[in-house]
């Protein structure tokens, strides 16, 4: 998470019950109309004529040989060509990537043109795409049915009407997993609020595409399930509590007399301010903002900013290396996808009144299109602060931060995500990511801590009878192809050190000095934080200078970041190697 501050004044868990809400009524008119910019997202028509050519292509024409569909999105034209077309020009030819799935183990990648109908490339790259809803259900479905599944949950007094199960995606732990997708599948009693009924140490191993469970692991008999008492999150509940507990808030609203200042041009351009970037939903990364730009407020022109930013991957590793634990290990974007994990956000409550919504078109997993409505909210904010102040015997000057904001919250089971891209009338795009929903937690058979072993570590906290809460982290990284003034952008270091003065040469003994470096390569460029070693990090355009001679650029602001405590050759740690630096990477 990081804020961009201009240099110049310009600026997995998913639960069926929970998962997909699936509208294949007729589109609504802006979701079926003619795409009027490159990167704009595929409409519902664009989507049905991809399914209508992948009935008929060759390799999945035959009976039962049509494959499931993943992801069906827009294979965007070549930055160079986007940069070059001004509204009014003709599109590029229209153009998708299908990542659809043959069992066993066949991914296919497949480049269509949708003007000509053809198919451009088909390949089999090695790995799986993420989990579909069918895969889900095939794999709940699989563990339910099965004899001694159903046996350990009889055990604890529970069949398999008494249980929400989660189809949780079991990580890398070597070669002898890499042809066949693993889905296990754990269970919770039911209950309003299921996940703290974890029926701790049952799980079973499923192979999804031969339904079948290879192996069942039980270590939890004994464990007791939590009566999860009080712990109903509803409003319709938690209402109902005395009014002493607490004083009830009154709502709040941000009244705009003259109604919004942005305006949406087209479904996917919006306008701000000095501000412009197109905007879309993405099954993948939830929303993606591209061509942000602002306009200079001395010359008028328009200075180029970020080509593209997007939520790019989010590793979820839980400490505790236990059976029943040692595997969530979550890669959230690329194993469930923020995306088509997303809700409709709630009215005047995820997002204020004024805001406008915006709905995404997605594939079901018979490449037919459907809507998720409400995917997006784009809104205008005032939370008290002070944008700008000055103040003097006679002059009293001060500003309101009125602020852009892009929201997206996907619920990834248990974790809801909300992002926050928040553009400032400074020129600063700030990214906000918040947490919220439920705790992953886990059974045990202690009910204080005074009945803990000394020595015993529980990975986590007691944080009531019979249930822990496992330590784990969140780490979450952004794709930002930075554009700025145009893309030969460098990537600059200023290291802060200290600097001793020579005898005699003043009262001070030291002061602080900045040195200054260009990344020549990916290596110089990555980052690791550090408060008693501190740099600035800036992206900067040399060739665009100012009238004194600096360079124009951004500074990165890194805000709340973690760096990860695995072992450099743990399996998670592998492949969440992303969060070995604190950024950047090389961009493709």
């Amino acid at each position: 998470m990081a804020s961009l501050r201009p240099l110049l004044p310009i600026a997995a868990l998913l639960l069926l019950l929970l998962f997909l809400i699936s509208f294949h009524s007729d589109p609504p008119p802006i979701l079926s109309r003619t795409p009027s910019h490159p990167l704009d997202p595929l409409t519902f028509d664009e989507i049905a004529a991809i399914r209508s050519i992948l009935v008929s292509y060759p390799p999945f024409a035959a009976p039962n040989q049509f494959p499931a569909i993943h992801s069906i999105s827009l294979d965007e034209p070549p930055k160079l060509i986007v940069l070059r077309w001004r509204p009014g020009d003709p599109l590029p030819p229209r153009r998708a990537t299908v990542t659809a799935y043959s069992p066993p183990g066949h991914t296919h990648l497949i480049s269509i043109d949708l003007p000509s109908g053809r198919v451009l490339h088909h390949s089999n790259p090695s790995g799986f795409p993420f989990l579909t809803i069918d895969d889900m259900r095939r794999a709940i479905a699989t563990a339910l049915n099965d004899p001694s599944f159903l046996q350990s949950l009889n055990a604890r007094g529970l069949s398999s009407s008494d249980v929400n199960c989660a189809p949780l995606s079991p990580g890398w732990f070597g070669s002898e997993e890499d042809h066949c997708r693993l889905v296990k599948v754990q269970c919770f009693a039911a209950a309003p609020n299921f996940y703290l009924r974890p029926i701790e140490g049952l799980t079973a191993i499923v192979d999804v595409d031969a339904a079948l469970v290879i192996r069942i692991s039980d270590s939890g008999p004994g464990i007791p399930i939590s009566a999860g008492e009080d712990t109903d999150y509803r409003y319709s509940t938690q209402r109902n509590k005395p009014r002493s507990f607490s004083n009830p808030i009154n709502p709040v609203s941000l009244e705009q007399v003259g109604g919004p200042s942005y305006f949406i041009e087209n479904s996917h351009v919006i306008k701000w301010a000095s501000w412009e970037f197109h905007l879309k939903p993405d099954a993948r990364a939830g929303s993606v903002v591209s061509r942000a730009r602002l306009r200079d407020p001395e010359s008028g022109e328009w200075r180029s900013v970020m080509y593209q930013g997007f939520a790019s991957e989010l590793f979820v590793p839980y400490m505790d290396p236990s059976e029943g634990w040692y595997f969530k290990t979550y890669l959230d974007s690329g194993e469930y996808g923020f995306g088509v994990s997303s809700m409709p956000l709630v009215r005047l409550n995820d997002c204020p009144r004024n805001a406008h919504y915006m709905d995404a078109v997605f594939a079901a997993t018979d490449g037919s299109p459907f809507v998720r409505p409400d995917l997006i909210c784009i809104f205008e904010r005032y939370d008290g602060d002070v944008a700008w102040r000055h103040a003097q015997p006679h002059i009293r000057e001060a500003r309101p931060k009125i602020t852009l904001v892009v929201r997206t919250a996907a619920s990834v089971g248990n974790y809801d995500y909300i992002v926050d891209w928040e553009f400032q009338t400074d020129g600063i795009i700030k990214v906000k990511v918040s947490l919220s929903g439920m705790l992953l937690v886990k059974g045990t058979t202690y009910q204080n801590l005074s009945q803990v072993p000394e020595g015993e570590d529980l990975h986590g906290t007691l944080i009531t009878d019979n249930i822990i809460g496992v330590v784990h982290d969140h780490f979450l990284s952004f794709y930002m192809d930075m554009d700025i003034d145009g893309p030969d952008n460098s990537f600059a270091k200023f290291h802060m050190i200290k600097q001793e003065t020579s005898p005699g040469e003043s009262p001070r003994k030291s002061y602080m000095k900045v040195i200054g470096s260009i990344a020549k390569t990916e290596k110089d460029a990555q980052v690791k934080l550090s408060l008693y070693d501190p740099y600035e990090f800036h992206i900067i355009n040399p060739s665009r200078t100012s009238g004194v001679g600096n360079p124009s650029g951004y500074k990165l602001v890194p805000s709340a970041t973690a760096a990860s405590l695995l072992d450099l050759d743990d399996p998670p740690q592998r492949r969440g190697a992303f969060t070995n630096n604190q950024g950047p990477r090389n961009r493709e």
